[in-house]
């Protein structure tokens, strides 16, 4: 989700594969045997298969809202591995035999740290949405979405706006327009 919105913010146009990720194309473990999603094959066949990577790449073509300017690495950093850890334990506690509910807690230790930054400005490097906010935002949606009625109770006024901010906007909306499952041989659809 973040790659595609920067790939859209930055007017960078792409075919786009929509895969089952149960059911991987030949065509995308050949570009990046990782085996994960995003994949970028670009036109002289390098290939980017990190979604952060993805967006620096695209804004570094056209940055149109200066999103650049608002990278807080060490933010970033802890919501891909902390809160991502914490996510994926909470979001699937059978595929970890943990207790969801300590990771819950954990996830929103981070989450307070964030609402308290939002209470002073509207995003998390300012006035407007930014790089950093699109790298957490699926993230934060996730934690969000395994069990909305707990999470609206939060005390995450701030945070809780600011998701909403994001998921009203027509660029959530452009990015997540789904797309037929592709498999080898299909033509891919024309993004952007």
């Amino acid at each position: 989700m973040r790659a595609r919105m920067a790939l859209l913010v930055s007017g960078q146009a792409c075919e786009i594969r929509e895969v089952a990720l149960r059911d991987k194309p030949r065509a995308m473990l050949a570009a990046s045997p990782k085996a994960t999603v995003p994949v970028l094959v670009l036109p002289d066949g390098t290939v980017i298969d990190e979604s952060l990577d993805i967006m620096r790449w695209a804004l570094e073509r056209a940055d149109p809202e200066g999103w650049l300017q608002g990278e807080d690495a060490a933010l970033i950093a802890q919501n891909d591995r902390t809160f991502k850890d914490h996510l994926d334990r909470y979001k699937y506690p059978n595929r970890y035999g943990l207790d969801p509910l300590e990771h819950r807690a954990g996830g929103l230790k981070i989450l307070a740290e964030i609402n308290a930054r939002l209470s002073v400005s509207a995003y998390l490097c300012g006035g407007t949405r930014m790089f950093t906010d699109t790298a957490l935002m699926p993230f934060i949606r996730q934690f969000a979405a395994v069990d909305c009625a707990w999470f609206n109770a939060q005390p995450l006024t701030h945070v809780q706006f600011w998701l909403a901010t994001h998921e009203s906007s027509p660029l959530f909306a452009a990015a997540m327009v789904r797309f037929t499952t592709w498999r080898d041989g299909d033509k891919a659809t024309l993004f952007n």
